[in-house]
C-alpha cells in the first residue's frame, strides 16, 4: 500500500488511520486527528465558525498514482464522423508536467507530503427549463441561448457527486478527499427553486426538476416549434435534420423525481453571476423579473431580426439593468404561451442565498452553512475565509457585479478583505493559500457600480493578478465561468480554470497540493466525468442512462464550441512551483 506522509504526523500513522478507516475522508489533511484539531478548522472569517464536518469513514489509501474513474483511465469520446455522434470509451488524457514556476527534481514522487486533496465542481447550472424568465427564443440568432441536454441537468450532477462518492482519494497521492469547492453558477435562473435543486444535490434527498403544472411539462420541448428539438414528437425539428432522435416518453422521464445520495464530503459554496443576478446578467431586486419568473406567459418564439438584437445587447453588456429586454417582453405578451404560474420560480436574494445554506435541512456531512456563517447574513457579504488542512488555507470570493452583465470585478471593500487576510496570515502561520472565485482574470473585466455601493470602486481581473502576486502564501487561484480548461502560469501562483457540467465536456477537477521537500510544491489537477457510461441507449430512461444521455446530447448540441477542452496542458497536470 502506497505510503502518504502529512507534515503534522508520520508517515506511518496516516497510511495506518486511512487505511483502518480512522481518518474521515471528510476531515481534512492534518485535521483528522481529535477534536483539538478539529476547533483549529475554524474559518478565519469574522463571526462564529461553522460547526465541524461529520465524519465519514473513508476508503482505504489506494495504490497511487491511480487511474480508475478519473480520465487518466479513459474519456467519453465520439464514434464515426458528421451528423449526431454516439459517444463511447475513449482514449486517457496522460498527465503533463508544467515547470514555468519551479524546477522539477528528480525522485520527488519518493518524498512528497500530501497537504491538500480535495474536489472543484463548477458551473452546475442546474435550470428550470420552463421558467418564463429564460431566453431560450434567442436561439433564432444563437444556438447558445437554448441547449437540448438542458432538462437533464439534475440527472447529470447527481451522476457526478455519485463519481466523486466513489473516489477512493487523490490520484496522485492517494491521500483523502477532505471536501468539495464548488466555484459558481450552481444555478442558471437565480430561481428559489434551482437553489434548493442545487442544496438537496449536494447534501442529499429527492428532487423533481418539474415546475409550474406539477403533472406535465410545459416547456419548448413541446411547443412543436421547429426551433428546438421535440423528443416525443415526429415534427421534423432543427435538431433531428440534424440527426437527434425522437425519443418517446423523454419529457415525462426528464420531470421524475432523481434521488441524490448527497456528498460524502463536506463542501462549500462560492457563488457566481447565475447564482446573483436574473439570468446571470441583469441587476438584481427589479420586481418586474419576479412577476416574469413566476407568471404565467412564457415567450418562447421571436423573429430572427429582434433576437439578434437582443442577443448583441445581453453579450455586449449594453443593457445591464434589463430595461430593453422588460420592453421586449411587455410587446410581446399576446405572443407568450400561456404556463401554469409557480411562485417558487421567484429569482432569489442575496440574504435568501445565504440562509438556504445556513438551513440545518442542507447541511449534510457539513460544515453548517458550507462557508457561511449567520456573521455573512447579518454583513450581507459572500466571501469568507477557511481552513483546508494545517498547512493551508482557503479563500472564496464573490466576483459578480450587482451593476449588472455577466463578466466580473471585486468591490473595493472585498479588495481590502482580502489584503488583510492575505498579510495576517503572513505574519502568522504562513500558510499556503488556494483562492476561489467563479470568473476568471479574463473575464474579470465589469466596473459597473454597485447600486447598494455607488461610489465604491471596482477591481478588475489583472489587478486581483497583481495583488495576488505579491503575496508568496498563494499557490493557486482557481475558478470557471468560462466553461473550458485552462491553466495560466501567473508570477508566483497558477491559475486553474475548468469547463463546466452543462456543455462538452461535462468535468470536474480533482486537485491535490504536494509538499516535495526540495524546494518545491507542486499542485497536481485531475479531471473526472460523472459516473454515467461512456455509452448511451436511447430506451433507457433511468436516472442513470438520463445522466449518460445528458452528456451525449450536449456533445453534439448545435453550434457547441469545440475547444472547451482545452490541451494537454490545461488537463492532467502536475504544476510545479517554488515553495
Amino acid at each position: 500500500m502506497s505510503r502518504i506522509r502529512s507534515a503534522a504526523t508520520s508517515l506511518d500513522r496516516r497510511t495506518f488511520l486511512a487505511a483502518t478507516g480512522a481518518v474521515g475522508a471528510a476531515t481534512g489533511l492534518g485535521l483528522a486527528f481529535g477534536p483539538d484539531r478539529a476547533a483549529q478548522a475554524a474559518t478565519v472569517s469574522p463571526g462564529p465558525a461553522p460547526a465541524a464536518p461529520v465524519p465519514v469513514e473513508a476508503p482505504a489509501v489506494p495504490r497511487v498514482p491511480y487511474t480508475r474513474g478519473t480520465t487518466l483511465g479513459g474519456v467519453s469520446t465520439p464514434r464515426g464522423s458528421g451528423g449526431y455522434r454516439r459517444l463511447g470509451d475513449g482514449p486517457a488524457w496522460d498527465r503533463v508536467v508544467r515547470s514555468e514556476l519551479g524546477t522539477a527534481h528528480g525522485g520527488r514522487a519518493g518524498r512528497r507530503t500530501a497537504l491538500a486533496s480535495f474536489v472543484q465542481f463548477t458551473d452546475l447550472h442546474l435550470v428550470d427549463v420552463q421558467s418564463p424568465l429564460r431566453y431560450e427564443y434567442l436561439r433564432a440568432e444563437t444556438a447558445s441561448a437554448w441547449r437540448p441536454q438542458e432538462a437533464l441537468s439534475v440527472a447529470g450532477v447527481v451522476s457526478l457527486i455519485e463519481r466523486v462518492n466513489a473516489l477512493p482519494g487523490g490520484p496522485a497521492t492517494g491521500a483523502p478527499l477532505s471536501f468539495v469547492m464548488t466555484t459558481g453558477d450552481n444555478t442558471d435562473n437565480n430561481s428559489k427553486l434551482e437553489l434548493e435543486w442545487y442544496l438537496t444535490a449536494m447534501s442529499g434527498g429527492k428532487i423533481t426538476p418539474n415546475s409550474g403544472d406539477r403533472r406535465h411539462y410545459e416547456g419548448v420541448q413541446d411547443s412543436g416549434l421547429k426551433l428546438y428539438w421535440q423528443p416525443d414528437s415526429a415534427v421534423r425539428d432543427a435538431d433531428k435534420q440534424l440527426g437527434f432522435p425522437r425519443m418517446d416518453g423523454f419529457l415525462e422521464a426528464a420531470i421524475r423525481t432523481v434521488h441524490s445520495p448527497g456528498l460524502r464530503l463536506p463542501w462549500y459554496s462560492t457563488v457566481g453571476n447565475h447564482d446573483s443576478l436574473p439570468g446571470g446578467c441583469y441587476a438584481p431586486g427589479d420586481p418586474f423579473w419576479t412577476e416574469i419568473a413566476t407568471g404565467e406567459r412564457k415567450l418562447e418564439t421571436l423573429p430572427a431580426a429582434e433576437a439578434a438584437k437582443v442577443w448583441k445587447a445581453v453579450k455586449d453588456g449594453l443593457d445591464p439593468k434589463g430595461e430593453d429586454f422588460k420592453r421586449l417582453l411587455t410587446s410581446h405578451a399576446k405572443q407568450a404561451r400561456r404556463v401554469t404560474p409557480d411562485e417558487r420560480r421567484a429569482p432569489f436574494t442575496r440574504t435568501e442565498y445565504l440562509r438556504a445554506h445556513l438551513d440545518p435541512a442542507h447541511t449534510g456531512h457539513g460544515p453548517h452553512g458550507h462557508g457561511y456563517t449567520a456573521a455573512h447574513l447579518d454583513g450581507n457579504r459572500l466571501y469568507y475565509s477557511f481552513r483546508i488542512s494545517d498547512h493551508v488555507l482557503g479563500i472564496s470570493l464573490d466576483t459578480t457585479d450587482p451593476g449588472g452583465h455577466y463578466t466580473g470585478s471585486v468591490g473595493d471593500a472585498q479588495l481590502r478583505w482580502l489584503e488583510r487576510t492575505l498579510k495576517e496570515n503572513e505574519k502568522g502561520e504562513k500558510a499556503h493559500v488556494l483562492v476561489f472565485s467563479h470568473h476568471t482574470s479574463k473575464t474579470m473585466n465589469n466596473t459597473r457600480p454597485d447600486p447598494a455601493r455607488p461610489q465604491e470602486k471596482r477591481h478588475t481581473g489583472a489587478e486581483l493578478v497583481e495583488v495576488l502576486a505579491a503575496h508568496p502564501g498563494v499557490v493557486g487561484w482557481i475558478n470557471g465561468h468560462s466553461h473550458k480548461n485552462e491553466i495560466i502560469a501567473h508570477d508566483g501562483f497558477w491559475e486553474v480554470s475548468t469547463a463546466s457540467h452543462i456543455d462538452f465536456p461535462q468535468l470536474a477537477r480533482v486537485i491535490e497540493l504536494v509538499d516535495n521537500h526540495d524546494g518545491t510544491l507542486s499542485l497536481f489537477t485531475t479531471l473526472v466525468e460523472s459516473a454515467a457510461p461512456h455509452r448511451t441507449d436511447f430506451t433507457d430512461l433511468s436516472q442513470t442512462g438520463l445522466a449518460a444521455l445528458y452528456r451525449e446530447l450536449s456533445f453534439n448540441a448545435p453550434q457547441s464550441r469545440t475547444d472547451l477542452a482545452g490541451t494537454a496542458r490545461d488537463r492532467n497536470v502536475e504544476l510545479l512551483l517554488k515553495r
